[in-house]
């Protein structure tokens, strides 16, 4: 990770936001409200991925929520069906995926909003599988775009921020070039560094990937 969020090289996060929507506005479009619809590869990692975050929000039922990067609201299933009671509010790129969500869940206890920009505050920000697919992004402008929304995500949690990455600790040939890596240590140091002491990674789950929840001090 050898860029930061103002580095002049990082490609304009409009043509990084037309590209993630138009991806996943085709996976939508050809697998509907599916885990393959939101690119992962069946139900139950998609469950497992959803699981990691319970180190940042289960203690907290009645905490609200922002999930960035929500999909279809899958994320949302899960927290009621754990027991959260908390307002939930989700943000898509693809209008489509926020469509389903609004007839999905409905609108009493969440809200739905397409777009990049968090317009609340809210005690948890979460986000899922939004940083792995850069297609032909170079690896350091998809880092400092990386840094960028991070950062936004700790500047609307109140309490805290959980988000998921592929591991750079896996072995080469697993490596596909649409695909980012990132280096946990490097993650770790730099939210430890800008948001407090309080985080840690979770990189035991057998996925290729590894979980940061970061706790505000």
């Amino acid at each position: 990770m050898t860029t930061q969020p103002e580095d002049t090289r990082a490609a304009p996060a409009q043509e990084i936001h037309s590209a993630v929507a138009a991806y996943y506005g085709t996976k939508f479009a050809q697998h509907g409200a599916s885990s393959l619809g939101v690119d992962w590869r069946d139900a139950a990692g998609q469950r497992l991925r959803h699981s990691q975050f319970d180190r940042l929000i289960a203690g907290d039922p009645d905490a609200s929520a922002i999930d960035f990067g929500c999909g279809y609201g899958d994320y949302l299933t899960y927290l009621r069906g754990a027991g959260h009671r908390g307002h939930y509010t989700g943000y898509d790129l693809v209008p489509e995926m926020i469509a389903a969500a609004r007839k999905m869940h409905g609108t009493e206890t969440c809200d739905w909003r397409v777009g990049h920009a968090i317009e609340e505050p809210a005690d948890f920000v979460v986000a899922s599988g939004i940083f792995n697919v850069k297609g032909d992004v170079p690896h350091d402008e998809w880092a400092a775009y990386m840094q960028r929304t991070v950062d936004e995500m700790a500047k609307a949690a109140r309490k805290g921020i959980g988000f998921n990455v592929l591991s750079s600790v896996v072995a080469p040939e697993r490596r596909r070039a649409d695909l980012f890596f990132a280096d946990p240590a490097e993650w770790l140091t730099y939210t430890m560094r800008r948001f407090g002491r309080r985080v840690c990674i979770l990189q035991d789950s057998g996925l290729f990937e590894f979980t940061l929840i970061q706790f505000k001090d």
